[in-house]
């Protein structure tokens, strides 16, 4: 277990694969040997086209040139998701990356805003937010002084490539090959080798495994269990297919809900992103191709990918000396665009705790323990989405409007809807504007509020929120529309 930590296997390649060699060589290469091994003839699941403004953020923290980047992978600029028939059948809000109005130590906006509200000169919460006005608008702008808050629709596909010659300049060596065989050490179990079906023998002193939904190394070698959240997150297939581009490329995500599950829309430079997400008890495979290919704005160019996945996460990423990155580790359905983060940020926390001296428990346990505070919490954020439709329409809907949930998250629902209070703990992905979004999107009021606004005079509160809005409207009509903008900065033409 003490044995020093040079030599680093990553097994799969795929995004998390080279999202995981991209940040260990960029960070750490100069002290590591780093081999990534991957056969051409595995496909990826590749259909993770959208991410949230963390994925900004890794990027500088790699040194990767955004424009460079956003020409290899047909990437768009994205302001937030819009959710279409989520509460009830033609109700729409938009989940923005934005904050909403400006807050205090005192309270957050919605307090100051409940109160407006109840003098009758509040205009509707959403006008206080810059992002989602100019989602709304299909505008974008960016620049050096910006403070907008976006990430990125991107080709997954297109994207590990990127990352794979990012990596391969860093030293990060790359053997095609198909694991066959995975030895571990007699005595302590840890991984020692892996077998390829050339007959190569690969040796590490450290794991990632980045096998997919297979998880070869975690999961089959080392049998670490997987935790099923089903009976909370029920969705179990989807299918994916591309489509030509028609009309405007939208600045954000489209989930439109259907009778079992929902639809994703992700505009990319040279083509749209499609994909039914749904639960196979409710909806045959049949029936979820129809209601796709039936609800596409433009001409396909591939055939429906099917995809088949149990929503949950396995018992613990780190056993002994073996770190499991992306599907290997667990899946959470993708309506919030998380599972590309969830790579970034597994590899990110694995530069922080690496074992240069050494695997021991104190370091996995702390590991292991953040990462399942982080999931946790996402899981909570995506079982609200659900929880609190209203729509009537279907069995499906209606067992989750009804279904039971962990108390954490009834904990949320319920502070919010008794004082108007939303927040961030350390370990929470998602700030407290993204939930008080979804929530009011999905039709939570609150019932009371801190009276924070009573400290000003109205006529000063009224002033500064028409200010406010004033002041957002004229910036997102002076921005240019979004497709305009990816022109200007020269990244499609």
């Amino acid at each position: 277990m003490n044995k020093p930590v040079r030599k680093v296997l990553i097994a799969g390649g795929g995004t998390a694969g080279w999202v995981a060699a991209a940040t260990l060589s960029s960070q750490l290469g100069s002290l590591l040997d780093i081999t990534l091994v991957e056969s051409d003839q595995i496909g990826t699941v590749g259909v993770g086209e959208a991410t949230i403004p963390t994925h900004v953020s890794f990027h500088k923290l790699l040194g990767i040139d955004e424009k460079e980047f956003m020409r290899a992978t047909q990437a768009t600029f994205k302001l937030g998701i819009s959710f279409e028939n989520w509460g009830q059948l033609g109700d729409r809000y938009i989940h923005s990356f934005g904050k909403i109005g400006r807050s205090t130590w005192m309270g957050d906006f919605q307090h100051m805003w409940q109160h407006a509200k109840s003098k009758g000169f509040a205009s509707d919460m959403d006008d206080y937010c810059y992002e989602l006005q100019a989602a709304e608008a299909g505008r974008f702008a960016k620049s050096d002084n910006s403070q907008i808050s976006y990430a990125y629709h991107l080709d997954a596909t297109l994207y590990a490539k990127f990352l794979r010659e990012f990596s391969e300049k860093r030293g990060v060596k790359r053997v095609e090959g198909k694991i066959q065989r995975v030895q571990q050490d007699s005595e302590t179990g840890f991984l020692s080798s892996l077998e390829l079906s050339d007959g190569q023998s690969l040796t590490a002193d450290f794991f990632i495994d980045c096998t997919g939904f297979r998880s070869l190394l975690i999961g089959e070698a080392l049998g670490v269990a997987y935790e099923d959240w089903s009976h909370w997150l029920p969705m179990n297939r989807a299918l994916a297919v591309q489509t030509k581009s028609t009309g405007d490329i939208l600045p954000y995500t489209r989930s439109i809900a259907r009778k079992a599950g929902w639809q994703w829309r992700i505009p990319l430079q040279h083509r749209v992103g499609n994909g039914h997400v749904y639960c196979s008890d409710f909806m045959s495979d049949d029936e979820a191709h129809d209601v796709l290919m039936s609800n596409l704005d433009g001409e396909s160019v591939s055939d429906p990918k099917p995809i088949r996945f149990l929503t949950g996460k396995r018992k613990v990423s780190w056993a002994k000396n073996c770190v499991a990155l992306g599907l290997s580790g667990g899946f959470l359905e993708p309506l919030e665009s998380t599972s590309i983060h969830l790579a970034q940020i597994g590899a990110t926390r694995l530069v922080q705790m690496f074992p240069f001296d050494g695997v021991n428990d104190a370091l996995r346990h702390h590991y292991n323990n953040y990462g399942d505070e982080e999931l946790e919490s996402i899981r909570d954020f995506l079982i609200a989405h659900y929880k609190l439709n209203q729509r009537e329409d279907s069995e499906f809907w209606q067992d989750r409007a009804v279904m039971d949930i962990p108390d954490t998250l009834r904990h949320r629902i319920e502070l919010y809807q008794n004082s108007a209070i939303a927040y961030q703990a350390d370990s929470d992905l998602f700030r407290v504007d993204s939930w008080v979004q979804v929530m009011r999107g999905q039709g939570l009021e609150s019932n009371g509020y801190h009276r924070m606004g009573m400290l000003v005079t109205d006529a000063n509160l009224k002033q500064a929120l028409n200010e406010l809005r004033t002041g957002i409207n004229k910036s997102v009509n002076s921005m240019p529309k979004h497709v305009d903008f990816l022109k200007q900065y020269g990244v499609s033409v």
